[in-house]
């Protein structure tokens, strides 16, 4: 089954992106075991190594020769703190949703080899190098390993050492800026998004005559092709997404670990802008410590993506509602074979036939038009990049039309800001009512901004059933909230308090301050969305109310409070 690894090398970088260098090797006698682990502080649980262990390798049916490249999502142990996302707050305010950190999961970032060599046992070599990271930058992480896995794998540990000394000294991974990160000799420059750009929009970083030094200019972070991936359900893919946006559960059987993790994350990554809320695993496998979770016949399956390459899942997961088969991407059939979606009991081994075994019934009308466009750029051999493009923006306006009625209805339950008093503790939301939003939809729905067709109100009803409805809507209350916070703050600067606390005695003076204080310290550490100047500007309310008080209390309030 599944190949053992000997070593485990871990890095924890001081003030970079957070990473965890890996390095497994095949050894018969040692089976599963962790050697080694950078830093000394980091510590992952015996659950979490055994996790590592299983997914950093290729399941044995794979048969993947040579070099491989996949990614793997694993549960963080419950009850413990990462070591990993320490420094990532500023990192997260500022990412768009689907690039702020995992809470309570790790990504695993593969570079396999296995080439024959006589001189060993098995008849081959076979080892991965592997990065562990909370952020979700998947075509980052892989193109360090690009670099880093080929020359360790001929110096072994000297040089993963000096590679983990240069990540060490790499900038925050702040949104918005260019980053220079210099690696192995060899400098990548990329740009994280942030949840200010315009979607759709990649603002790519140039190379200009000063970058003589970079190697790599990196277009994306984290975005797959989603063409290559949905090539072989080429038909399918507005029903894919349907599925994707109502959380169904959902199997990609695919012949490899790639194969595997891409077509998971370019299913995750249909929906966006929105951030997909239910698990995903790019890569699944029967060691899994969730693998009696997710089979169980006793329950439905859950709100759960997960990518396999064992046979033996194609009988395990037999009950579940919706599978797709995937083909070798590298050798695509002919389109037309999959035009139709295939029962599911006619799936009965690995071996099937590509395509999607579902019995759902969208809820929209296909759209014939993107069929046709993509087509015609296969026939016209348009490029590949060309392609992804079209997909991406396709898969992008499908979304912002459907979510654009929600984010209308969500803001009219805004109180009006004239009912925000200074006075007063902030308004709170209207609740959301999913009658009043259905009746906003016949004359501001989706057919506004999209041509198709179809039962909109039903895959909306079924939408707010779902986890990713209500982590969407989660969102965007904490953030309304917030700016409902941010109002009422700087309402209250505008307001006279030297005035006010002459009208008042000291004790309802000094609960006054204590107040004030408590509005300073929740606008710092969440980062309150106000007008530039008005902290200072409170802070500054603050002090003169306190100086007008006497000497006694003014140096009970100007101790630190404690928290």
């Amino acid at each position: 089954m599944l190949m053992s690894a000997d070593k485990l090398i871990m890095k924890v970088p001081k003030c970079s992106l957070p990473t965890l260098l890996n390095q497994f090797a095949y050894q018969m006698e040692l089976g599963q075991a962790v050697e080694v682990i950078y830093p000394h502080h980091s510590k992952l649980s015996e659950k979490e190594k055994t996790s590592i262990c299983y997914l950093s390798f290729p399941d044995s049916n794979s048969g993947c020769l040579g070099d491989t490249q996949f990614c793997f999502r694993f549960r963080q142990g419950s009850n413990r703190k990462s070591s990993l996302g320490c420094f990532l707050e500023t990192t997260d305010r500022d990412a768009p949703p689907c690039l702020k950190r995992e809470q309570g999961h790790y990504y695993g970032y593969v570079y396999f080899r296995q080439v024959r060599d006589k001189s060993l046992k098995r008849g081959y070599f076979q080892k991965s190098l592997v990065l562990i990271s909370k952020l979700p930058y998947v075509t980052f992480f892989h193109s360090l390993l690009k670099i880093m896995a080929p020359e360790y794998f001929e110096k072994q540990e000297p040089c993963l050492e000096a590679a983990c000394n240069d990540i060490d000294r790499w900038p925050t991974p702040h949104p918005g800026r260019i980053l220079t990160l210099p690696i192995m000799g060899v400098v990548i420059k990329v740009r994280i998004p942030t949840c200010y750009d315009k979607p759709g929009t990649s603002q790519l970083v140039q190379s200009g005559q000063s970058d003589s030094q970079v190697s790599i200019v990196l277009p994306t972070i984290h975005e797959v092709d989603l063409f290559r991936c949905f090539y072989p359900v080429f038909f399918h893919i507005q029903m894919l997404w349907e599925l994707v946006l109502l959380g169904e559960a959902l199997v990609v059987m695919a012949p490899s670990p790639a194969e595997s993790s891409d077509t998971v994350l370019a299913l995750v990554s249909c929906i966006s802008p929105l951030r997909y809320c239910s698990d995903f695993r790019p890569y699944f496998t029967i060691h899994d410590s969730e693998f009696k979770e997710y089979t169980t016949r006793t329950q439905a399956p859950p709100s759960v993506i997960l990518g396999v390459t064992n046979p033996f899942f194609a009988k395990t997961l037999q009950h579940w509602p919706h599978i797709i088969r995937i083909g070798d991407m590298k050798q695509a059939g002919e389109m037309a074979k999959q035009m139709k979606v295939k029962k599911l009991k006619n799936l009965k081994t690995l071996d099937s036939k590509p395509g999607v075994y579902t019995a759902y019934k969208p809820y929209l009308n296909k759209d014939e038009e993107i069929i046709k466009q993509l087509q015609k750029g296969v026939q016209q051999k348009r490029p590949s990049p060309a392609q992804n493009a079209i997909l991406r923006r396709y898969f992008l306006e499908l979304t912002q039309s459907f979510i654009i009625p929600l984010e209308r209805y969500v803001a009219s339950l805004m109180p009006l800001q004239k009912s925000i008093s200074p006075w007063k503790s902030p308004p709170q939301l209207r609740p959301f009512i999913q009658q009043d939003f259905m009746k906003t939809l016949e004359k501001a729905g989706p057919q506004l901004t999209s041509r198709l067709k179809g039962d909109w109100i039903g895959l909306y009803r079924n939408f707010l059933k779902s986890p990713n409805f209500d982590g969407w809507f989660r969102n965007r209350r904490r953030e309304m909230t917030q700016k409902l916070e941010a109002l009422h703050l700087e309402a209250l600067c505008e307001e006279d308090l030297q005035q006010r606390v002459q009208m008042h005695s000291e004790v309802e003076t000094v609960d006054l301050v204590l107040k004030l204080k408590d509005k300073l310290n929740q606008a710092e550490k969440e980062q309150l969305p106000v007008r530039p100047g008005t902290v200072a500007k409170l802070r500054a309310h603050i002090e003169a109310v306190i100086l007008a008080l006497p000497e006694d209390l003014q140096g009970i309030l100007h101790k630190p409070s404690t928290p």
